[in-house]
């Protein structure tokens, strides 16, 4: 069964092989990774946050099972403009349960991308669309967004961070 990695699992941080099959498994992977993003109540989810070091990211920035149509599934997507202008917004990660800070990211994007069919399409995103896209594409990169985060959240949230850490060696030594 498919679930959320958490932190600090290495998976998050491995390097993430691009997508060269555009077959049913990855059809499977891509409906699996929206249904557990929903169950999750989260907005997006990349393939390394499932523990499939792919680049490959699903999101809906409606966050609403009831609008497909604002679902998104990217593979090897890359960005290919971004606006100079920033903007900082309070983000969540569903591999850092309970964590929220600031992040500063370009306000709209232009990426380049390819369905699950291996059609390359472009893609322009702004507000809070980019968001989204921006932070799963940092977990494809292996960059997390507490790296994101100001010198005085990462010290807000160190025990929290901590915590995690605990778990996830209690989790792997229990394993």
């Amino acid at each position: 069964m498919m679930e959320i990695v958490l932190y600090p699992d290495p998976r998050l941080r491995a390097k993430n092989a691009p997508i060269t099959s555009f077959d049913d498994e990855l059809k499977q992977l891509a409906r699996g990774m929206l249904d557990l993003m929903y169950e999750t109540k989260g907005v997006g989810l990349a393939a390394p946050q499932v523990g499939v070091n792919r680049r490959m990211m699903v999101f809906n920035a409606e966050g609403d099972p009831e609008k497909p149509e604002f679902e998104t599934i990217l593979c090897n997507p890359r960005v290919v403009r971004k606006a100079k202008s920033k903007v900082s917004a309070e983000e969540g990660c569903l591999s850092f349960p309970g964590i929220y800070a600031q992040v500063e990211r370009p306000e709209d994007i232009v990426i380049l991308a390819q369905d699950v069919n291996g059609e390359e399409f472009e893609l322009a995103l702004d507000d809070w669309s980019a968001r989204v896209f921006q932070h799963e594409f940092d977990h494809l990169e292996g960059v997390l967004f507490i790296d994101r985060f100001s010198p005085s959240d990462k010290m807000r949230l160190k025990p929290v961070l901590r915590g995690l850490e605990f778990d996830y060696k209690e989790k792997i030594a229990g394993s």
